[in-house]
């Protein structure tokens, strides 16, 4: 079990106690403790949920990339909101963050893509996520393809692969207790810093 958590005392920057917890699931999970849920929603209002990796975390908010034109690529462009869950099971703990999105750099971008193993950069060039597929077979022929194009030198990043920044306007780190009786504290962003307050379980 991972130490407890004093919620009636909170530590003041919610990032550094996001890196902490981040830390120890890095530890103790036995699959990708990056992983996140990524919920957003189109011009609508209508939500779309899947799995994907954290890539950064900073003061500014939290780091993912993805291809543009993938379903959430476009939802994000028509509304630049969306909502993030981790779950760590192994420590018994989740944190949940909602705040706006906004695209990183394109040096980021550029640095990030660079540090991709080489099939991975292939396989972005590849790719036309989201999109309907006809075969396994087109998709291999796809990747053929680029891997032939970009058979020298470096590969260069795809101009419809980038990242995203959601800057958190609200942070919620939760812990299990006995009996449902869990430990829920909430970062409210607030000129200067952060206010917190306990929830019910």
């Amino acid at each position: 079990m991972p130490p407890i958590f004093n919620a009636d005392a909170p530590p003041p920057d919610p990032i550094e106690l996001f890196r902490a917890w981040l830390a120890e699931a890095g530890e103790s999970e036995p699959n990708d403790p990056t992983a996140m849920a990524l919920a957003t929603a189109d011009a609508e209002g209508r939500p779309s949920l899947r799995m994907v990796l954290l890539k950064g975390v900073e003061a500014g908010g939290f780091v993912f990339y993805t291809n543009l034109e993938s379903r959430k690529g476009e939802q994000l462009a028509a509304n630049p909101q969306a909502a993030l869950l981790f779950h760590w099971k192994s420590l018994r703990r989740q944190v949940r963050v909602e705040g706006a999105v906004s695209p990183v750099t394109p040096a980021e971008a550029d640095a990030y893509f660079a540090s991709r193993p080489r099939q991975s950069q292939i396989g972005a060039w590849a790719s036309q996520q989201s999109r309907p597929l006809e075969s396994r077979f087109a998709l291999e022929k796809r990747v053929a393809y680029y891997g032939t194009k970009h058979a020298v030198g470096s590969v260069p990043r795809p101009p419809h692969w980038s990242g995203f920044r959601i800057e958190p306007r609200r942070i919620e780190f939760w812990q299990d207790g006995a009996f449902r009786l869990h430990d829920r504290v909430v970062y409210h962003r607030r000129e200067g810093g952060w206010r917190t307050e306990r929830l019910y379980p």
